[in-house]
């Protein structure tokens, strides 16, 4: 961080030494992916058979999944391969960012960013993990049995893809909810008396987000607005006790000093 007194030469310098220094975590965090990838490619059809498996078991008899396009067999597991690297290399790519950000944080901030990072990675693949073992049976379950007697479920591959994508996405994000909540507590935004009196706001909210990012049917954007809501709770129960542990502080303070 650059003094309000260095001359406009230090702090052109200054800058460029942060520059390099984010280009260098860029590159490491893009070498992490681009490894992790090499590593996983050969396992590619493996890994989209995986993510496949809730819809193939529970198809009818005699169907499978089609290609519908020329290049669908190679880009889609290949797709899917690259997003997973990234989704293995995301505690990396947030250690260089916390790496990048750190020496200009206080201790208090870096005490409470730590277990925040930590707690926003692991509620991410909650979410994912929520969607693969939860949702997609029963999601799918429901899709192959009301439709027509005379209509062959014969899914696209690259369809499914984009599908699942976006359902695992919707609940890793939907699960960062009580991490969300928790820093708008921490931070002195709003407080916890306050967003507890907009509950049928949010719950109205919730279901408005999982209309906008599940496909469209009533199933699919309960199984996300549901958990959302709780997760919504659980964030308000820690920012309870964030607040609690803030009015002790200040009451120790004001002691000490009388």
């Amino acid at each position: 961080m650059s003094k309000t007194g260095d001359s406009p030469e230090q702090q052109q310098a200054t800058l460029i030494e942060h520059l390099i220094e984010l280009r260098s975590r860029l590159l490491r965090a893009v070498v992490a992916i681009l490894v992790i990838f090499l590593g996983l490619y050969a396992f590619a059809n493996d890994i989209y058979t995986f993510v496949a498996q809730p819809l193939m078991a529970l198809l009818p008899e005699g169907s499978q999944m089609i290609a519908t396009e020329v290049a669908s067999p190679f880009l889609a597991p290949f797709k899917l391969t690259l997003v997973v690297a990234v989704f293995i290399a995301i505690p990396y790519v947030l250690h260089q960012a916390w790496a990048f950000v750190a020496p200009g944080l206080y201790d208090n901030e870096k005490a409470l960013a730590m277990p925040i990072l930590a707690s926003s990675v692991m509620l991410f693949y909650a979410g994912a993990a929520f969607a693969y073992y939860v949702v997609f049976p029963l999601l799918f379950q429901f899709f192959t049995q009301t439709g027509p007697e005379n209509v062959a479920v014969m899914t696209d591959i690259n369809s499914y893809l984009n599908f699942v994508l976006k359902l695992f996405f919707a609940f890793g994000v939907a699960f960062e909810i009580p991490i969300a909540t928790f820093l708008l507590i921490a931070s002195g935004a709003t407080t916890v008396e306050s967003l507890s009196k907009k509950r049928p706001y949010i719950i109205l909210g919730c279901f408005v987000v999982g209309m906008l990012l599940t496909p469209p049917d009533v199933i699919s954007q309960s199984l996300l607005a549901v958990p959302m809501y709780l997760l919504y709770e659980v964030g308000l129960l820690f920012g309870r006790l964030a607040q609690r542990k803030k009015q002790r502080r200040e009451a120790q303070g004001e002691t000490e000093r009388d």
